[in-house]
């Protein structure tokens, strides 16, 4: 589970109920951009955004066993959270998805490809669903990552 916290008044509670959630079901709590929330909370990691990948070396000096993984939108930003210490990278956007985040779709063969060429392993997000999900049977990606395709499994 990643938790984006945005600023919420009430961060580090639902931090604390995430990390009550992840531990009773054997999962990993990684904290958006927030390394701080991330210790406060004893949160299993840090998920950085693209643009603060070069925060990755400090982070690992500071928290050696913490999991790093980074948002990557293209093979150089997954090449450069590879080279700054990342776990592992979450690459977007592989589907269209209507997050506002979300930029063209690269679909499943250039996804595949991406994935191949990463010197590191590479999770699938934006507009994976259960559905769009069994597109990428092959790719070699390590996981998905979703926010929509939740709800729609949820709903289903």
């Amino acid at each position: 589970m990643i938790y984006r916290a945005f600023g919420a008044d009430d961060a580090l509670a639902r931090a604390r109920r995430l990390k009550a959630i992840a531990v009773e079901r054997g999962l990993i709590l990684l904290i958006g951009a927030d390394a701080a929330l991330a210790a406060a909370c004893a949160a299993h990691g840090v998920h950085l955004p693209e643009a603060r990948i070069d925060q990755a070396p400090a982070l690992r000096g500071a928290h050696p066993d913490w999991i790093l993984t980074a948002a990557a939108h293209s093979l150089t930003a997954a090449e450069e959270a590879a080279g700054a210490s990342c776990d592992a990278a979450l690459v977007s956007t592989v589907f269209a998805s209507d997050s506002p985040s979300a930029g063209a779709p690269m679909r499943a063969a250039a996804f595949a490809a991406l994935v191949q060429a990463a010197p590191l392993p590479v999770y699938a997000l934006g507009g994976v669903t259960i559905r769009t999900a069994p597109d990428l049977s092959g790719s070699g990606a390590q996981g998905f990552a979703m926010v929509e395709g939740m709800v729609e499994a949820v709903r289903t």
